[in-house]
């Protein structure tokens, strides 16, 4: 059976990206975005609704993010969804969270405020993840890799 899994969304960050290195020095960057959506209802009302994602990113795409990136920014990001599931320690249930994991981001807006537009982010988009040399494989490491 075949199957396609991208996702691109373009929203505000809700935190200052965390930025965090594995033990073999592949940098994590894990984020909150906030994505809006208003319509009108059928009585012409506004309505809006936000959802909130978490994104994690790897490698250099994580530490430009964790340089250039904090919370109220807009990106632009494009991944995969992937399901973390896990036991939770304290009542012993299942757990799971839905997630993505980025392959490109662009930044969007100005310098965020600076005067002049600033140079400090640049407006480019960051190419996928390939396989580093001596990091984890595209895929994200799962938790128990991860030193927070």
């Amino acid at each position: 059976m075949a199957s396609f899994n991208k996702v691109i969304l373009m929203g505000n960050l809700t935190r200052d990206p965390e930025l965090r290195y594995t033990p073999s020095g592949t940098a994590i960057a894990k984020m909150g975005l906030a994505v809006n959506r208003v319509w009108r209802d059928a009585e012409g009302q506004q309505k809006e609704e936000v959802t909130f994602v978490d994104v994690d990113a790897f490698g250099k795409q994580a530490e430009t993010i964790g340089q250039y990136m904090q919370k109220g920014r807009p990106i632009l990001v494009e991944g995969r969804l992937k399901l973390d599931q896990w036991e939770d320690k304290n009542t012993g249930q299942n757990r799971s969270r839905l997630g993505v994991v980025l392959e490109r981001f662009t930044f969007v807006g100005g310098g965020g405020g600076q005067a002049g537009g600033g140079d400090a982010a640049p407006q480019q988009s960051a190419p996928p993840p390939s396989e580093p040399a001596g990091g984890p494989p595209v895929d994200a490491p799962g938790d128990d890799d991860v030193p927070f």
